[in-house]
């Protein structure tokens, strides 16, 4: 590096990418700002270092901010970089990784810092679905800052030394650091979603490399194949136990049991996520209604239903997916919406949203029916109706309009309330509701399920389908874009 000392922004970037692989770019980039004695100060690199290397081979760009200059303050030829970097990038179809640790506006440069933000904002802009876009986050990323990080694809942030907030905790009326630190990973990635995986340092660095190498360099060269070891008619033979937690499910059926859960504290109910399926990267969404740590301790239970986060973290994935070619695999046992005042703010809306990325996705879409899909809250699932390519179900699911029993008490109010035994006329009646419309049988004679498999053959299943829609094309609407 030519004027960057061996700083932890250094350090950074040498533990991410693969060994001496690393060309710095700009490195005698200093400030041009004379105002308020800039010339005084020392500037190397303007506080961020910038450059590419490869991380499994993979071509990668990388910026790394420098706290020990000025606080890693974006001033004009700090931006400059950035968005150069993101030019290189887009010229070659690579991903960029920011390495934050930024105290945001440079004061100094005022209008300049300003301007600067802007353009990185640009940049961010064009790049969004052409290549993607990893912040991590390592000090503080405030104002603006939290900005450009909320416009990445992914956001990694470390557990101790990470500050994420758009207002501080003490800037924020009736609050302060010690009654809610809202810039803590904890809240940022359990209450707002920003925040994608958190960790120590070196964690958050593997996880990156990670990801990296399984996703796509760009939308259009997809280098994120794999050869698979695994078998790929592999028996998952106690995959029914996990209907609840499905994060294991999807595991079970991943290649060599590999799932990456993304935003994992956030809207626990619904997961997202990368598996891989006979080498190929494939993004996951499914509804949770158990989940379980390591030790196989339960941790938490959630209502099989749609909630407004759930949504709004599903839909974002799936646009994701869709925009670089990754096939979507979904798992659904849901039986209707979150019913809570705080949801109604926003449900609709959100539930829109998601039905909205599934049916717009021209991705290759397979559906397993775990185990309820009912009512609408089914359909935003990825049902047949709204563009699914194959839908299959285990031979419990329960596919329909709602539960066959609440069914029987509006279609049978009056014989239910002249009976002496009403409770067995619900039941009777409930189980022949079942058969004739709510089963798995009777919506695969309605062609609303392809096929009816058991839960053990479903990673073969699920490998056969999406290798048969390898070559899917699918023609839209000419339009600009959609406005849900």
């Amino acid at each position: 590096m030519s004027n960057s000392t061996e700083t932890s922004a250094c350090n950074r970037i040498h533990a991410l990418l693969d060994e001496n692989s690393f060309v710095e770019v700009g490195g005698y980039v200093t400030a041009r700002n004379t105002d308020f004695n800039m010339t005084a100060k020392e500037t190397p690199a303007d506080g961020v270092i910038t450059g590419y290397g490869t991380i499994e081979g993979c071509l990668v760009y990388v910026y790394s901010q420098d706290a020990s200059v000025l606080g890693g303050s974006v001033g004009e030829m700090h931006a400059r970089k950035i968005t150069k970097l993101y030019t290189m990038a887009m010229k070659t179809g690579a991903p960029v990784i920011g390495l934050v640790d930024c105290a945001g506006l440079r004061l100094q440069e005022a209008t300049d810092s300003l301007n600067g933000f802007g353009e990185i904002y640009m940049s961010q802009t064009l790049a969004s679905g052409v290549i993607p876009q990893i912040t991590a986050i390592f000090g503080t990323c405030g104002g603006g800052m939290a900005v450009s990080a909320a416009m990445s694809d992914f956001t990694f942030m470390e557990t101790k030394g990470g500050r994420l907030f758009v207002n501080s905790p003490n800037a924020i009326q009736g609050n302060y650091t010690e009654k809610c630190n809202t810039a803590s990973a904890d809240y940022q990635s359990r209450e707002t979603g920003m925040v994608d995986f958190t960790g120590e340092a070196d964690d958050i660095l593997n996880n990156i490399r990670t990801l990296i190498s399984i996703l796509p360099s760009n939308s259009e060269d997809d280098m994120s194949y794999d050869e698979c070891d695994d078998d790929l008619n592999r028996v998952c033979s106690d995959l029914e136990n996990y209907i609840g937690d499905t994060a294991i499910a999807l595991t079970q059926i991943s290649d060599n049991h590999f799932f990456m859960e993304t935003r994992k504290e956030y809207a626990a109910s619904m997961v997202t996520g990368f598996i891989r399926l006979n080498g190929i990267t494939v993004g996951c969404v499914a509804n949770r209604t158990e989940s379980y740590n390591e030790s196989g301790v339960k941790t938490g239970e959630y209502d099989a239903l749609l909630s407004g986060q759930g949504c709004e973290k599903a839909a974002r994935f799936i646009h994701f997916c869709d925009a670089f070619s990754i096939p979507v695999l979904t798992l659904v046992n849901v039986k209707g919406y979150e019913t809570t005042q705080c949801s109604e703010k926003k449900i609709a809306r959100a539930a829109a949203g998601l039905t909205y990325a599934f049916a717009n996705a021209t991705v290759p879409k397979v559906t397993v029916i775990l185990g309820q899909a009912l009512g609408t809250a089914y359909l935003t699932m990825n049902s047949k109706s709204i563009g699914a390519d194959i839908v299959y179900a285990w031979p419990s699911a329960c596919i329909g309009m709602m539960e066959p029993a609440e069914a029987v008490k509006i279609m049978y109010a009056d014989e239910i309330a002249k009976s002496e035994d009403g409770k067995a006329l619900i039941s009777d009646q409930a189980e022949s509701y079942r058969q004739l419309q709510s089963s798995a049988v009777s919506a695969a004679k309605r062609g609303y399920v392809d096929d009816i498999i058991d839960a053990s053959e479903t990673r073969a299943r699920v490998i056969a389908a999406f290798e048969m829609l390898f070559t899917k094309r699918e023609d839209r609407p000419a339009k600009k874009h959609g406005t849900i």
